[in-house]
């Protein structure tokens, strides 16, 4: 059975896969241009990024498993935070409305085939008081997630509902990672 690579720089999708009993043989981080097309829809966007980050780690001994994660609110592409004030501005957006995560998933087999699903799920934040998002922005937690927030952290004690994927949020579905691997003939536990 060949090995499995996870291009990846993402420690949370290092852990998600270890939830399915998986440890992959090599992280291999991809360097590719993740800038939207002009007027892509996010889910297009979120494929075309999983697509194109298993495309850059493939490998003709291993299956590739890369990911994307997309917070989208109606046909905007949020950014990933890496300021606070883009943080601040993706929360004040985000507040007291509906969103969708989009987690997009590749996988190259050693042939060459590339399969991939996508997870779609809703989120609604609470609507959030000016305290609320300085407090959230002061923990830090939002550097470097797509929309300005970590489900998996305190932003969770602020989101009113969600339905779907809970692992697609934070940046795996495992479900549609499960099903992925298996139906390319991938052994998972």
């Amino acid at each position: 059975m060949p090995a499995l690579i996870l291009a990846s720089a993402s420690p949370r999708r290092r852990e998600l896969i270890a939830r399915l009993g998986i440890e992959p043989a090599r992280i291999v981080v991809t360097d590719i241009d993740e800038t939207p097309y002009k007027a892509e829809l996010p889910r297009d966007y979120a494929l075309r990024m999983a697509r194109e980050k298993a495309d850059a780690a493939a490998s003709s001994d291993a299956f590739v498993l890369a990911g994307d994660t997309v917070v989208a609110a109606g046909r905007r592409i949020l950014p990933k935070a890496e300021d606070e004030a883009t943080a601040r501005a993706c929360l004040e957006l985000l507040s007291g409305r509906r969103h969708r995560v989009l987690s997009a998933i590749a996988l190259c087999s050693p042939d060459g085939t590339v399969r991939e699903r996508l997870s779609e799920t809703q989120v609604r934040f609470k609507r959030l008081s000016g305290e609320e998002i300085a407090a959230y922005l002061d923990g830090g937690e939002w550097h470097g997630k797509a929309g300005g927030y970590a489900i998996q952290g305190a932003a969770e004690g602020l989101i009113a509902w969600i339905a779907g994927s809970h692992s697609g949020v934070v940046g795996l579905p495992l479900y549609e990672t499960r099903a992925l691997l298996k139906a390319a003939g991938f052994d998972v536990p």
